[in-house]
């Protein structure tokens, strides 16, 4: 079932018959089966259906399929079900293949049996050509050409200048062409909906491959790559699809949306056929075909304009290296690396490249071609543009082109392309401008200057006019150019050129000028010009004439009878007036025999657009009046005045007799009475129906079953009615657009907007003198329905001569013949037509139609430039060769003054001119009367001179004194005396005003002139009177101050500072400091790095790396089983539900539901204010101090210029002066006839200096006064008026009484000491006079004649020069100063609407405020809470990890304990029931605390172990064991590790309390936290609220104020009656854009809702293929789980873990253990060796030891000896010396005490040391230590 909105494909082809549908079905149905579909599901398409769009699809073939497809057959077998696999056969199209052009092309739609002609009308020769149109010209051959004409493709031999054309298959137009890099096929892209991409093959024209569904409108541009073998295509508006096509397979490889704006060009990388590049409004993007994991896809990267202006690029290529190479609006060219601008190159000077947009840039032969709108080619040096940098922070690079080609002026140069010319470089250019260049870019010697091939109209063309004599045409467009062409032998003639552009054009009728060689031009300007062609052969040749043409043009006549443009022009039936129309309402009258001589003209109600003068049928001559408004008018011949027109004041004519139709619409009335018309024939059908079945049912069932059966069924059936239409009448009229008459007083009309789609025929009332035209509504009485012309209504009708045939030309360019019977002016046969689209159907309405004079030949033109003839008959009766005669001259046209031109667009027209030489007469005529009063009053004061001057002459006694003329002295006496009481009088009662006025003027000295900066200043030029006046310019206003400071001038922050010097200094000392540190550790360290290493330390490090390795494995398997139980979940979790609905989708439809209707205007009661856009009187100040600085700065920046421009009018002025004090020393020595006039000198006029306005001296006041009493009457209040307005304006010092200029002394010396010289020369010429020269002298007298009249000419043209010189820089400066004039009222209008807003805001600013802070407050409070919470909620999450790792601790501990007690120990029940066990043990807490513990423990069940249930269990059990003591045969060592791990069992127990109850205060505080979040967050609800309404009343607030916006009178379109209304209150200011977008949305959702249906019909066959899918998985997992098990069974005998498997690996805990062994016995042996080392020492130690002690013993042996031998002798002495001392001495007593106790230590300390020998002589012997001898030991022996 449709939808209402759907539209069958075959009723959008009216023009197909019904075999081409057929075939076109057949054939959509074999490229099902031949095109493999490329597109995959990650491409971006929008076109899913394949199979539905392939059923749409166009064309047909005469080939076999055998022919058509390569291998392959279509199977006739039913498609196998969805397990079995299909091998798929790609299928081709055959190489050989073509397509029927005759099955394609778009053919004229022609009425059912009308018995119409399908080549009616035959193309013949095409005059126009789309020049800005973007590649509309492109190289087909070596001689041959092709470009689009509206729904054509020209074929235009530039040698031959011969055509052939290709029509539009679509019928719709042409969007694009390209041709084949091997010129051997070329493309034609299409318009339209959906239209196609046809590729013909070249020479032969037949269609090869055929692109489909690319685009939904249009195609902006196509290109195909280096080697031809892709095609890249880019669409309109609205999809802008980008489309890369394998074009021979007809399949499209990669298509994405290029951009979401227009798009200009797409072209391929000429070194890479995988990337692209697209450019359009705004933005380039550089795409590039990336083969991911779903498939090959086109990913784009746009353009990043960074701080470059965002700009349009038209322009661009690719470089080699992957840069491109782009053009600007400015001219610049951009040089793009990635998707950044590298750099932006210039010319030398800061100068652009061009002046204006670069339209294309190639690349030929190593260089680089850029090609601008300022109609220049500069050609630059590759390599410097492809090494290009930047070098400073503007981002610019100045570089030089070199060469340069200038084409010619007023060229705009669109785009260029190479010609096949082998050594030339001949180029062809495109010419926005209408014309088409042949360029030579060789830049030799030889070089050709460009040469214009081809000139056509350039924009819209506006008229068309065809010869009554001759096979002739004229047309004119808004380019100021009138052509002639000759249509019979397809040439062009002659042009002539204005200075504006053409509106409308006629050809002057036969009976004005027989030969029909005149032709009459309205033009935008308000001018009518009437031109004579003529043949030039036949005009008297003079010696250096140009190059005769064909034919050419004069002007005749020339007159301005309109303000505004010509819109309609008619000549009478008689050919004795011309009538004009204009914008400006009125309609002018002129007298055609009498050189148009001005009869007169009327004001219409509206703008007038076409004028129809009666037939010769009519019995009175009148003039229909068509006006834009709805209004039409008919007015009588008006009558013509003989004689003199002086005396006549206006052109206005008043009395004349004009009826008026106002058009009121009748459309909504005709839809109503043709639905009720056809309701009632639907009626009458159902009721015979009705009464068939009835008498079918009486004869069946009888007559009462029946009435009772109709009966029940109509009750059943019986349906409400729908209501008629309602009656519409459109608030804004519809626009008259042509119309004609039918009868007398009754003609027919086209309208457009609303009423299209009908010829109305309309009468006019009768002619009521009282009657008002603006309250008038006529309704037509009759109507013809016009089929297919409601959005396409007729635009322009013309007839043939015998009335038979009707053409209309359409609005969308399409042209449409109706067949009418002989003089059917009624038009009562208008049914049957011919309807064929000729030029573009977007933008080529039809402006001009009109046959030949035999109806031969029918002529067009259209908006798109283009100009179409085409024939009526058949070839064979135009076999003959026809060509045009051109008017021959008339006799002495060579001689005939040729009229000024009125060439000013401000000229005054007839009638304002008629006025102003009344006005002008008037005041002629006032001022005589003056001057006569004038020359009275000096003949009387004349008289009064003579005789004062008669009363000198004669003796002094006999003179009349002064008094003696006064009547009486008493009276003058007392007058005087009177006054001078008077004066003084005055002066005392002024004493105080004059003091109060003192101080009154420093006060405004102070307020208003001390602020100024610059006082007006006027420039006047020196030979016009035009002026320039300089800004009173003020000081900077407190706003200005407002201004932030740039970045520039903004004192650099810390962090900026740091980023510009960038961390390398800090770092590198960092790194310098870390480089020596590291230099030392590696000095010291290096013995230990190279150290070998043991065999140990090996065996231990290959250890441990053997098990690194087998644990890496492990917990490798392991994370990769983790991951997979994560993607498995996750998985899961993204499982949707069965209710489940796409978020997006969700948002969308709530989106939908709240936005629904919400245009989002700032005046809507519930707009909200997003935050960027909220603005206070803060930001407001800032705004107004940016405006007054920008317009300070170029009020200042302009002040300064005029201030310049004075100054040179002084120095000009003081060496003018200079230069005449030469002249005039000259003209002394020169004769009297041979003196040049001298130059006045120019004047300096007080207001040119106006700071010179208060300085004056006694001098000035005395020449004041004397002119005060000099003047008399008018002169004397004039001079008042001046002196008191200009104290010191003219009180400068002058040179002579009549000049008005400054000399100074500078001057004056100068003057002097030029002219010093000369006088010399003068003054010995002098002295010789009275002596006769002699031959010698008169030479040199000659000869200085000849130099003083040589300086004399010299001198005067300097003069000239200096003037000229100033007035045009005045000129130039002025035109300067009127623009920036326009924007300084524009920023005070604006300055007006920020400075009301900034006071309403700081109205607003105070509560605004209140209510900000209490928003911040409470957003601050919330944001505190929220981090509060947050907190808890960490801390919380640390606390369950701390009792989760309690119980991880808990559970080790026991499975520890179990490990210990090892397998079948008998006494494990025991030890687990005391490990167990639960005993009390002193608390650190209170008792409270401990009953909280207690009960946490025991209620918090979930959260204990497996084993502390045990331990529950088994609590009963504890009173029966005692855990005090160590049962028999129990391990002590295991009994006393369960009582070790049972406190520590409790420990943990106690830990986890204390943790559960911290965690249940952290949740109560979160649950406070929470509850005053919620509060918090509604206050701060509510406080937003309330600051988002006292925003929304700010905001209407600022919507009231009044902003002054200034428009031009084209842009208001409310307008009543034709005028525009006094009262605009109720209009809105609006884009055009946006208006046009808001109809397009309309359309878009229609397509939008369209699409979702589609879509949704999609996602269904989607969704079911899905569950079949899903249901075979199910299968396939089912089926090879079972296969996994059957091979765990048969290789390992069980189904086992694998995930176990993998993940296991070595005991860790046992290796650790074996590795602590291995370092343990190697520290082990380490120490041994160290303790080895040290008995050796101790050993050699003990050996010194023992030998110093050997040593001593030996010594003391030989003090012994000694001692004896000494004792011997000392007895001996004794004995011998006598009794002297018989008793020994006490000192030799105690020193013989101390020797032998000496001795008896040595002796112990000799056997304890041989004693610690045999001690360490032996094994495991203990040493102990010395013996430590007594203090009193280690005395000094005494001296004997």
């Amino acid at each position: 079932m449709k939808e209402p909105d759907d539209q069958d494909p075959e009723r959008e082809r009216p023009n197909r018959s019904k075999s081409e549908d057929r075939s076109s079905r057949s054939h959509a149905k074999v490229l099902e089966d031949a095109i493999d579909q490329t597109l995959t599901e990650g491409d971006e398409s929008y076109f899913e259906d394949d199979d539905s769009d392939m059923e749409d699809k166009e064309g047909s073939t005469s080939s076999n399929e055998e022919d058509y497809l390569e291998s392959g057959k279509t199977s006739q077998e039913p498609p196998a079900p969805v397990e079995e696999e299909e091998e798929e056969i790609e299928k081709k199209i055959s190489e050989s293949f073509f397509y029927d052009y005759t099955d394609l092309v778009a053919a004229p739609l022609v009425t059912p049996d009308s018995g119409i002609p399908l080549d009616l009308l035959t193309l013949q020769h095409s005059f126009g050509y789309d020049c800005r149109k973007r590649a509309n010209l492109q190289l087909i051959d070596s001689n041959s050409m092709i470009y689009i004409a509206g729904n054509h493709l020209i074929f235009l031999n530039f040698k031959t200048k011969e055509q052939s054309y290709l029509r539009s298959c679509s019928g719709e137009g042409i969007g694009a062409i390209a041709v084949h890099p091997h010129k051997t096929y070329f493309t034609v892209a299409e318009k339209g909906h959906f239209p196609n991409i046809i590729i013909y093959e070249y020479p032969s024209l037949r269609p090869y491959r055929i692109l489909r569904n690319g685009t939904e409108n249009a195609y902006a541009y196509i290109d195909f790559n280096d080697t031809g073998t892709l095609l890249a295509s880019v669409g309109c508006y609205p999809d802008y699809t980008l489309t890369i096509w394998n074009w021979k397979d007809e399949k499209p490889v990669l298509r994405k949306k290029a951009f979401s704006q227009d798009v200009f060009k797409v072209t391929f990388n000429p070194e890479d056929d995988e990337q692209l590049t697209t450019s359009g409004s705004g933005h380039i993007k550089f795409w590039e075909m990336a083969l991911t994991f779903t498939g090959l896809k086109l990913q784009g990267l746009l353009g990043r304009f960074g701080k470059t202006s965002t700009t349009d690029i038209e322009g661009y290529i690719e470089l080699p290296d992957g840069k491109v190479l782009s053009g600007s609006e400015w001219g610049n060219m951009l040089l793009w690396e990635g998707s950044l601008i590298k750099v932006e190159l210039c010319r030398t000077g800061m100068k652009y490249c061009h002046n204006g947009p670069i339209n294309q840039i190639m690349l030929d032969e190593g260089e680089v071609i850029t090609a601008g709108s300022d109609g220049c080619v500069r050609i630059w040096d590759f390599e410097t543009i492809d090494t290009a940098d930047v070098i400073d922070d503007s981002g610019l690079l100045e570089i030089e082109p070199i060469n340069e080609l200038v084409v010619d002026k007023n060229v705009k140069i669109f785009s260029m392309i190479k010609m096949d010319e082998v050594g030339s470089n001949f180029w062809l250019a495109q010419d926005a401008n209408g014309a088409i260049w042949k360029l030579d870019l060789s830049f030799s010697n030889i070089t050709q200057d460009p040469e214009c091939l081809f000139s056509f109209h350039s924009g819209p063309i506006e008229a068309l006019a065809v010869s009554p004599v001759t096979y002739l045409m004229a047309t004119t467009a808004l380019d100021c150019t009138v052509r002639i062409y000759d249509f019979s032998s397809k040439n062009f003639l002659t042009q002539m050129k204005f200075k504006q552009g053409g509106t409308v054009l006629i050809w002057v009728p036969q009976m004005i000028s027989y030969s029909g060689a005149q032709i009459c031009v309205g033009f935008e300007d308000g001018v009518v010009r009437i031109l004579e062609l003529y043949d030039p052969k036949g005009v008297m040749v003079f010696a250096g004439r140009k190059k005769i043409l064909d034919a050419d043009l004069c002007l005749r006549h020339v007159f301005k009878p309109h303000t505004a443009e010509v819109t309609a022009l008619a000549y009478d039936r008689d050919g004795e007036i011309l009538a004009t129309g204009s914008k400006d309402q009125t309609v002018f009258f002129f007298e055609v025999e009498k050189n148009y001589k001005p009869i007169g003209y009327i004001n219409t109600p509206g703008p007038v657009c076409q004028l129809i003068w009666s037939t010769k049928f009519h019995s009175k001559s009148t003039l229909l009046i068509f006006c834009e408004n709805g209004y039409v008018l008919e007015t009588p011949y008006p009558a013509v005045e003989e004689g003199p027109d002086h005396d006549v004041v206006s052109y206005e004519i008043h009395e004349l007799c004009m009826k008026c139709f106002h058009f009121s619409s009748i459309k909504s009335k005709i839809l109503r009475s043709m639905e009720i018309e056809r309701r009632q024939k639907l009626k009458e059908e159902k009721e015979m129906i009705k009464q068939e079945r009835k008498r079918m049912l009486i004869e069946d069932l009888g007559e009462e079953k029946a009435n009772e059966l109709l009966a029940q069924e109509e009750e059943e059936i019986e349906e409400e009615e729908e209501p008629l239409p309602a009656i519409f009448i459109p608030p804004i009229p519809s626009p008259i657009l042509c119309g004609f008459y039918s009868e007398p007083g009754k003609f027919w009309v086209s309208l457009g907007g609303y009423d299209s789609g009908f010829l109305y025929h309309c009468e006019f009332p009768p002619y009521d003198k009282n009657s008002d035209f603006k309250t008038q509504k006529d309704e037509p009485f009759d109507f013809c329905i016009l089929e297919n012309t409601e959005d396409n209504p007729i635009h322009t009708i013309t007839f043939s001569i015998n009335q038979t045939m009707m053409f209309c030309g359409m609005r969308n360019g399409a042209i449409r013949v109706y067949i009418l019977d002989y003089k059917d002016i009624l038009l009562k046969t208008l049914k049957n037509y011919w309807h064929f689209s000729m030029h573009d159907n977007n933008y080529g309405c039809v402006k001009g139609i009109s046959t030949s004079f035999d109806d031969r030949f029918l002529v067009t033109v259209g908006a798109d430039s283009n100009i179409f003839v085409f024939n009526l008959f058949s070839e064979l009766e135009l076999q003959e060769t026809i060509k045009a005669k051109v008017p021959s001259p008339r006799l002495g046209i060579e001689t005939e003054t040729i009229p000024e031109d009125i060439e000013d667009p401000k000229a005054y027209s007839i009638e304002n001119a008629r006025r102003k030489r009344e006005y002008d007469k008037l005041m002629k005529e006032v001022q005589e009367i003056k001057t006569k009063k004038k020359e009275n009053i000096k003949v009387l004061r004349n008289q009064f001179l003579h005789f004062l001057v008669m009363n000198k002459e004669l003796p002094t006694h006999m003179q009349f004194k002064r008094t003696d003329f006064d009547i009486d002295s008493k009276i003058r006496a007392d007058i005087n005396k009177n006054t001078a009481h008077k004066i003084q009088q005055v002066e005392k009662e002024l004493a105080w005003d004059k003091e109060k006025h003192d101080l009154g003027l420093k006060k405004l000295q102070r307020r208003f002139r001390d602020p100024l900066e610059n006082d007006t200043v006027i420039v006047h030029a020196i030979k016009s009177d035009h002026t320039i006046t300089s800004y009173r310019l003020v000081k900077p206003s407190k706003y200005f101050k407002l201004k932030r400071s740039s970045l520039a001038e903004r004192r650099q922050s810390k962090f900026e500072r740091f980023e510009k010097e960038g961390p390398g200094k800090k770092d590198s000392q960092k790194d310098t400091a870390g480089s020596i540190s590291i230099q030392e550790e590696s000095i010291i360290d290096k013995g230990k790095k190279f150290r070998p290493k043991t065999l140990s330390e090996i065996m231990i490090e290959n250890q441990i790396e053997k098990i690194r390795k087998l644990i890496h494995k492990a917990e490798k398997a392991q994370l990769k089983i983790l991951q997979r139980k994560k993607e498995w979940e996750e998985l899961y979790k993204s499982k949707p539900d069965d209710d489940y609905e796409d978020p997006k989708d969700v948002q969308a439809i709530k989106e939908a539901q709240t936005y629904m209707g919400d245009f989002n205007l700032k005046t809507a009661a519930d707009y909200k204010i997003p935050e960027h856009m909220r603005i206070n009187a803060a930001k407001k100040e800032e705004e107004l101090g940016q405006l007054d600085s920008l317009v300070y700065r170029k009020k200042r920046h302009m002040n300064k210029c005029i201030i310049s421009l004075r100054d040179l009018k002084l120095a000009v002025v003081e060496e003018i002066q200079c230069l005449i004090q030469e002249l005039k020393t000259i003209h002394s020595t020169l004769h009297l006839s041979k003196h040049l006039p001298i130059p006045q000198v120019p004047q300096i006029y007080p207001d040119e200096i106006p700071e010179k306005r208060f300085q004056y001296d006694e001098e000035t006041l005395v020449k004041f006064k004397q002119k005060q009493m000099k003047s008399e009457g008018e002169k004397l209040e004039q001079g008042r008026q001046s002196s008191s307005l200009s104290t010191g304006g003219g009180f400068l010092k002058l040179s002579s009484g009549k000049d008005g200029y400054p000399t100074t002394r500078d001057s004056l010396s100068r003057s002097s000491k030029a002219s010093y010289g000369l006088g010399l020369d003068i003054l010995k010429t002098m002295e010789f006079e009275k002596t006769e020269p002699t031959e010698v002298e008169l030479e040199i007298t000659k000869r200085d004649e000849v130099k003083h009249l040589y300086m004399q000419q010299y001198l005067s043209d300097r003069i000239q020069e200096l003037i000229t010189t100033f007035d045009a820089e005045l000129h130039l400066l002025r035109h300067q100063k009127l623009k920036l004039d326009t924007q300084m009222k524009l920023s005070d209008l604006h300055h007006v609407t920020l400075f009301q807003e900034m006071l309403l805001l700081k109205n607003f600013e105070k509560q605004e405020n209140i209510l900000q802070e209490r928003v911040n407050f409470l957003d601050k409070e919330e944001q505190d809470m929220q981090w509060k919470i947050n907190e808890t909620l960490k801390e919380m999450d640390e606390k369950k990890n701390e009792i989760n790792t309690l119980l991880e601790q808990e559970k080790a501990l026991y499975v520890g304990f179990q490990t210990a007690l090892g397998e079948n120990n008998k006494f494990a029940n025991f030890l687990m029931k005391v490990l167990k066990k639960k005993i009390k043990r002193a608390k650190k807490k209170e008792v409270e605390g401990d009953a909280d513990e207690d009960e946490e423990s025991e209620s918090s069940s979930e959260d204990e172990s497996s084993l502390e249930s045990d331990e529950d269990e088994s609590g009963s059990e504890d009173e029966v064991f005692d855990d005090s003591i160590c049962p028999t045969n129990c391990n002590p060592a295991l009994f006393e590790l369960a009582l070790q791990l049972r406190e520590k069992r409790l420990d943990i127990e106690e830990a986890l309390v204390e943790e559960k109850k911290i965690v249940d205060n952290l949740k109560k505080e979160y649950d406070t936290l929470s509850k005053k979040v919620k509060v918090v967050g509604a206050n701060l609800n509510a406080a937003e609220a309330a600051l988002e309404a006292y925003q929304r009343e700010k905001q209407q607030r600022l919507n009231e104020l009044l902003v002054a916006i200034p428009l031009k009178l084209h842009q208001i379109e409310y307008v009543v009656l034709g005028e525009i209304p006094n009262d605009l209150s109720g209009t809105l200011v609006f884009s055009n854009h946006s208006l046009e977008n808001l109809q397009k949305r309309i359309v878009q959702l229609q397509d939008e809702n369209n699409k979702q249906h589609k879509l949704n019909k999609e996602c269904r066959e989607r969704r079911k293929m899905l569950i079949r899918e899903k249901r075979e998985m199910s299968k396939t997992i089912h089926e090879m789980e079972e296969t996994v098990r059957q091979l765990m069974i048969s290789k390992f005998g069980r189904v086992i873990d694998l995930e176990a498997l993998q993940t296991l690996s070595v005991n860790t805990t046992l290796e650790e253990l074996k590795i602590r062994k291995l370092r343990k016995e190697l520290v082990n042996a380490k120490e041994m060796k160290i303790w080895e080392e040290k008995i050796a020492r101790m050993r050699w130690e003990l050996m010194m030891k023992t030998k110093e002690h050997t040593k001593k013993l030996q010594q003391m042996n030989d003090l012994c000896i000694e001692k004896k031998k000494l004792d011997s002798r000392l007895n001996t002495l004794q004995t011998q010396q006598g009794n002297a001392f018989q008793t020994p001495r006490k000192a030799d007593i105690v020193a013989k005490e101390k020797i032998t106790e000496l001795i008896h230590v040595q002796a112990e300390q000799i056997t304890a040391l041989k004693e610690e020998i045999a001690v360490l002589r032996k094994k495991g012997g203990l040493i102990l230590p010395p013996i430590q001898s007594r203090p009193e030991d280690t005395m000094k022996p005494m001296d004997h």
